[in-house]
């Protein structure tokens, strides 16, 4: 191993290499590696026609993380689980200037892992019916990108997808420290990403493997138990720049997100009694005791403010795609990261956990739904967001409860008296016949008989054989106005349509401790 600085490092990536890179948000991402070779490439040109893959969406919606490459020339294919954080490299797809694809987060992590073991490929059953699948869209995001690389095959008479894995010319990792043989550890890190994976993607092919790192230590001073990725696998490593050593993007470093110091749940700020607090007041009532869940971030993200809110966060344990266990899943620009957890293991094991079926309930965000419960929260027009885990974990979960409002765009809605007052009504509806992209397949879900929900503020709809059912309703809204005139999605209201629980709708505790202990 050898200590570089990060021009010398950049040098080393020679234009058309291949490179996968770690990074959750902005979590465990090698931020001054990747502003260096933007850096280099503005000032020279090189490198340029890279291809890049990542797993995770690495950004915060402007500049930082894999928005880096995001230059006319720089990159010529980019293989991605999520692009909502990086409009720069969906700005590029869009205007058809690079190959891209968008597959499954947990599937790209796997490729890794495929890859440094010498195998093609991954065969999964994760995307079959959604636009990954080579039948639908093969998960190619412009006219640009050709190549098939997802294929279908079967084996004893079930349909798998197979994901061909790429061997990598270089890899770009991140860690705290490292010692002066090239061993890494990851203490000060929130989560450790498919590090290992990455490099040894790299070494299988003979690659080169960089690490950034914040420290460097002695030979043989780091506990070789705290080691997550070993020196063999580490060709360089670069001590990154202090004003880009964040632990997340959203903070400089929170010692809750590596259990130095645990934080009373009571710290946690409880939400204001407002749309996103009735939808995960509600979704929270489907959690079962010892159950093992999985929330998504946004409207989703709610659910672990109410849980522990009500007294009821020991009562479950959450998980995070990044690979926390236990806790309360951090939001924004620290999703990914996890308060307080019980545990931490690479994103690759993490999905083994997801795809393996162990999940009892997840929520995950609405961004469009269909008239056959497809969902859509990952191409809007020219707007690519990308799937992230949202496949892998919807498509393995034994229950799915989709989350959001009913409407979008300039929805305003207040509580009065027990009762939810649509005070001005959202512009886009989301429930519509059929959705631009499925991400989520309520044909495939049907197939495997698992449970489906979609809870809003003002209504609740499961997925039956025929479709979509109203099963419930706010107090306070109109049927036909608030919902059925705001649904263009083809709906049949339940015979025995409720009213949803009027403790939803009350500014104190639900008492939901109780009723899931009982």
């Amino acid at each position: 191993m050898k200590v570089i600085s990060k021009e010398e490092a950049v040098k080393l990536i020679k234009d058309g290499s291949f490179i996968g890179m770690s990074g959750f948000v902005g979590n465990n991402h090698p931020e001054t590696i990747s502003a260096t070779c933007e850096e280099q490439f503005l000032a020279s040109g090189h490198p340029c026609d890279l291809t890049i893959q990542f797993s995770a969406g690495i950004g915060d919606s402007k500049e930082r993380g894999s928005n880096h490459f995001g230059n006319a020339g720089m990159v010529k294919r980019i293989i991605g689980g999520h692009y909502g954080l990086a409009p720069r490299l969906g700005k590029l797809i869009h205007e058809n200037l690079v190959e891209g694809y968008n597959l499954p987060q947990g599937t790209v992590a796997h490729m890794y892992r495929a890859a440094a073991g010498g195998k093609p490929g991954v065969l999964t059953k994760v995307g079959l019916g959604t636009f990954v699948d080579p039948r639908v869209e093969g998960g190619k995001l412009n006219a640009k990108t050709t190549e098939d690389i997802v294929k279908v095959m079967e084996i004893d008479g079930e349909e798998y997808l197979f994901y061909k894995a790429f061997p990598l010319d270089v890899a770009i990792i991140r860690a705290s420290t490292a010692d002066e043989r090239g061993n890494l550890n990851m203490g000060r890190e929130a989560v450790y990403c498919e590090a290992i994976s990455i490099a040894g993607a790299a070494k299988a092919k003979g690659g080169i493997v960089i690490a950034e790192v914040e420290h460097i230590a002695a030979a043989g001073a780091l506990d070789p138990r705290s080691i997550k990725v070993p020196g063999l696998l580490v060709d360089y490593v670069v001590i990154g720049d202090k004003d880009k050593y964040n632990q997340t993007f959203g903070e400089y470093y929170n010692p809750a997100y590596t259990s130095e110091v645990r934080i009373p749940l009571s710290a946690i700020t409880p939400l204001a009694l407002d749309e996103r607090k009735i939808i995960a007041r509600r979704a929270a009532m489907e959690l079962m005791p010892n159950c093992k869940a999985n929330l998504g971030i946004g409207v989703p993200e709610g659910v672990a403010a109410v849980a522990a809110e009500e007294g009821i966060g020991d009562c479950m344990t959450l998980t995070v795609e990044a690979g926390g266990f236990g806790g309360v899943p951090a939001g924004g620009l620290s999703f990914g990261a996890t308060i307080n957890a019980e545990a931490m293991i690479d994103h690759t094991y993490m999905f083994d956990f997801y795809d393996g079926g162990n999940v009892d309930i997840t929520c995950l965000g609405i961004a469009q739904a269909d008239s056959e419960g497809n969902l859509n929260v990952s191409k809007f027009g020219p707007k690519v967001v990308g799937c992230g885990g949202f496949i892998n974990i919807s498509q393995n979960a034994k229950k799915v409860v989709f989350c959001g409002t009913l409407t979008a765009g300039g929805l305003k809605t207040a509580v009065r008296d027990g009762k939810l007052i649509i005070e001005k009504e959202g512009k886009a509806k989301k429930f519509i016949d059929q959705v631009e992209q499925v991400t989520f397949s309520g044909k495939y879900a049907r197939s495997i008989s698992q449970p489906v929900m979609y809870i809003t503020e003002r209504a609740v709809f499961r997925l039956q054989p025929e479709g979509l059912v109203l099963t419930e309703i706010a107090p306070g809204v109109d049927l036909e106005r608030d919902i059925l005139a705001q649904v263009d999605a083809k709906v049949t209201v339940a015979p025995d349509l409720k009213l949803m629980d009027p403790r939803i709708f009350q500014d104190k505790h639900m008492g939901l401790a109780a009723d899931i202990m009982n």
